[in-house]
This record gives C-alpha cells, structure tokens and sequence, in this order.
C-alpha cells in the first residue's frame, strides 16, 4: 500500500516539473530555434517561406519599444529628488559607455593585428561588386550632423509615436524633467503616466510569449538561405570574431561582473531569454523593454534603469565596436593595404563619432563600417562585398555583448549611485526570487505617494505619525 502510495505521488511531481519546465518563456525559445534550425536545413523552402514570422514579431517589439522608453525614462526622472541626479547619472553612463567603446575598438585592433584574418587572400577590387553593399546605393550615412538631426523630433508627440530610440529618449528626458519641477500642478498627468507604464508592461509580456515563434521563423529563414555555404571561404574571420566574442564576455564583462559581486556567467543564466531572442533575431530592440524589466527586478533603482539602458542601446554598443575596428582591418589585408597605427587610430576615432547614431537602424553596424570607410578613404568601399553574405554570422557576437554589456553597465552605474541592492540580486540570482513575465505590478515607477490619493483616515494616521516622530526627536 505504501508503495502503491509514492509511486503515484512521484507521478504527478515529473510531471508538473515537466510542465514547469515547458512554461518557461527560454525553453519555448530554445525549441523555436532548433526548429528553426531543423527546417531550414530539411526543409529550405520552407524555411525561406516563414522569414515573415521573425519579421512580425520584431515589428510587434519596435511597437512597443517607445512607449517603454517614455513611460521609463520620464517617471524615473519625476521621481527623483532633484535634477542632478539625473544629471550625475548620465554623466557617469556616458563617461563609462565611452570608456567600454574605446577599449572594445582597440581590442579589434589588436587581435586583427596579432592573427591577421585577411592576409593571403589577395582579393583584386575590379572583381568585387559594390552594388551588393546595403545600405551605400542610398546614400544612407551616418555623421555628427546627421545624428544630431535626426535625434531631434519632428513634433513633441511624433517623438513617442514613432520608432526613433534617441528622439524618444529626448522628449522623455524634457517632460521628465519639466514634471519633476512643477510635481505640484503636474502630478495628475504623472499619475496618467504611471498607469499608462503599466497598460504598456502588460504589451510586453504578451509580445513576449511570441518569442519562440518569432526565434523559429528566424533561424529557419537564416540556415535555408546561407547554409554553410558563405564560411568557406571566410570562415577563419567568422571563427576568429566568435573567439573574440567569448573571450571579451569572460574576461572584460567577467572582470566588470566581479567588480559589481556577481559573477558573468549566473547574469548570462538570469538573462538567458533575452539573450537567447537576441542571438536568434540579431535586434539588440527585440529585448529592450524585457531588460527593463528584468533589471528592476535584479534591484537596479528605476531611475538608473530608465537612463542607462535606453542610452546604453545607443551608445554602448561594445560588440558593434569590436566588429567594426576587426572587420575594417581584416578588409584592408584582404585586398593587400597596409594600415599603419596612425591610420588604424584615425579610423578608431571616426568610428568613435559615427557608431552613436546606429540606434533603431537595421544593420547599423555595418552601415557604419560603410561611413567610415568612405570617411577615411584608407580601404576601397568596394570591399565590404566580401563581408555582406556573412555580416549577419558577425552579428550574432555584436548583438550577444551589445545586450549583456548594457545590462552589466546599468548594474555598474547603479552600483556607482548607490542605486543598486546586492542583497535582492543575490536573491534572485540564487533562484529564490522568480521573475514573472506577467506581473506588471512591481513597475511602479515613482513612489505611490507622488500618484496615490490618500483617504482621510491615511492622512490622519500619518500625521500623528509624523507628530509622534517630530516630538520624539525633539
């Protein structure tokens, strides 16, 4: 009878481990991308045929994308008790995001030079086909002038219906700041804001649960068009940069990680859905508004958050940099230039200017690479033909340390601000304090007081209390 008893019990326990285990949003990711995977390779015409699915959800991401970086970016600065914290707080992210992206440029530098990927192969230029470099024939550059104009919106309101990251970020920035010095006839429309943030949470994580489908469409449509085929040829490049990749996550975001308490790889196993949809759509976007969240969660203050990582996403893309200063050399010896170190600093310095207006812009990285070129004149543009089949290969790397990093720099700048509380991240990345993708309840954004109307027996409990204080301290 006791036997028949725990057998039955131990039943329903494999079970529900089971079930527990396919709720999860990153398993359901992980089968679209073997899917994905599986199709393509089996299927190809298929595969090519679901391309659209990536595409919606990516669509359905930018959708939702502004809304977050407004409800986020503007509450957080209301909240605050007074605008130099703001300022501090993107003083800091800036100085640091700078810092990151110089060091990550002249790590290209340096492995391109030590391991030379592209020498031997004496590429003649007559040969190659600039036509098939995106993003040159329409004239699409990115500069100083270009950034700044496009950072500055059209209208007010068209900053947060449209799908410009730094022009939202601009707007939300101005109204942030301008309800946080008139709190007193404004907090109505910060209370508007504030229920608006959480109708928007609620947005994300239905999105969100569309992951697997969007990361199936995707894998599907990228293995059935370019197979192994591209990396026969470049696959030293490929392997070289993905080396690359592991070696700056486990030392540089490893050494930063351990600067902070915490260790790279239980984040990468925190963040391990972001990162996962990233990998599988290379869009640093589709997982913005979900690291938003997640990194509340970890015990980032709101305030730091609502900066660091919507600015983070366009100005501390540290992959990007590391795939821009090794690609531009491994160009240079592929057609037989020799770069000296005066060239190759010069083309770090323009790369510094041109790879901060890349935000919101599909394949920015490599449209970049095409701005410098142009700008610096050291290498034929003609060249970056010999990349475009596995640019999206590159990719993977870029968008992996471009999400990580920014999430790591948001713990970073909170922890510099006093804004970060280990003691909830320990919590939660021990497991003890689960994430919920449906649970929108725990975005509140500014403190209850600034949109809450108290009743009257509220009022006057606290003012006995605040009586009972006052007359103990003196």
């Amino acid at each position: 009878m006791f036997m028949t008893t725990s057998t039955t019990t131990a039943a329903p326990q494999r079970r529900s481990r089971f079930g527990a285990l396919v709720r999860q949003l990153w398993f359901q990711v992980v089968v679209g991308a073997v899917l994905g995977i599986a199709v393509g390779i089996l299927l190809p015409d298929v595969g090519k045929a679901v391309s659209p699915l990536n595409d919606w959800f990516i669509g359905l991401v930018k959708m939702i994308v502004v809304p977050v970086v407004f409800c986020v970016v503007t509450l957080g600065i209301a909240s605050m008790d007074s605008l130099r914290k703001a300022g501090r707080i993107g003083v800091k992210a800036l100085g640091y995001f700078l810092v990151l992206s110089l060091g990550s440029m002249v790590i290209g530098l340096i492995v391109a030079n030590v391991f030379k990927p592209g020498a031997g192969m004496n590429i003649d230029i007559s040969s190659l086909d600039a036509s098939k470099i995106p993003g040159v024939d329409s004239g699409e550059k990115i500069g100083f002038v270009e950034f700044v104009t496009n950072v500055i919106p059209d209208s007010l309101f068209g900053a947060i219906t449209g799908h410009a990251i730094l022009s939202a970020l601009l707007v939300s920035l101005l109204v942030g700041c301008a309800l946080n010095v008139t709190k007193a006839h404004s907090s109505p429309i910060t209370a508007l804001i504030e229920s608006l943030s959480h109708v928007v949470f609620k947005i994300v994580g239905w999105v969100m649960r569309l992951a697997p489908i969007g990361t199936f469409g995707a894998l599907a449509s990228v293995v059935a068009k370019y197979g192994a085929s591209s990396l026969q040829q470049l696959g030293f490049l490929v392997l070289l940069f993905t080396a690359t990749c592991v070696v700056y996550v486990v030392v540089i975001l490893g050494l930063i990680s351990r600067a902070c308490g915490l260790n790279v790889f239980t984040l990468m196993r925190y963040f391990k859905t972001e990162l996962l949809i990233a990998l599988s759509t290379c869009s640093s976007e589709a997982v913005l508004p979900q690291l938003v969240r997640k990194l509340e969660h970890l015990g980032v203050e709101r305030s730091v958050v609502g900066l660091v990582i919507p600015a983070g996403f366009s100005f501390n893309l540290d992959g990007s940099a590391v795939y821009l200063t090794m690609a531009s050399l491994f160009l240079a010896q592929a057609v037989g230039i020799d770069l000296s170190w005066q060239q190759q600093l010069v083309m770090v310095g323009v790369m510094m200017l041109t790879s901060k207006g890349t935000a919101g812009i599909a394949g920015g990285a490599f449209i970049v690479l095409a701005s410098t070129i142009t700008a610096v004149g050291h290498v034929p543009l003609a060249a970056l033909a010999l990349i475009v089949g596995i640019d999206r290969l590159l990719n993977e790397g870029r968008v992996f340390i471009n999400v990580l990093g920014n999430a790591l720099g948001a713990i970073v700048i909170g922890k510099w601000e006093n804004g970060f509380d280990a003691d909830q991240a320990r919590e939660v990345l021990a497991g003890n304090l689960d994430f919920n993708i449906d649970d929108e309840e725990h975005h509140d954004l500014v403190a209850p007081t600034a949109i809450e109307q108290p009743t009257p027996r509220e009022n006057a409990v606290t003012s006995e209390s605040v009586a009972r204080v006052t007359a103990h301290a003196s």
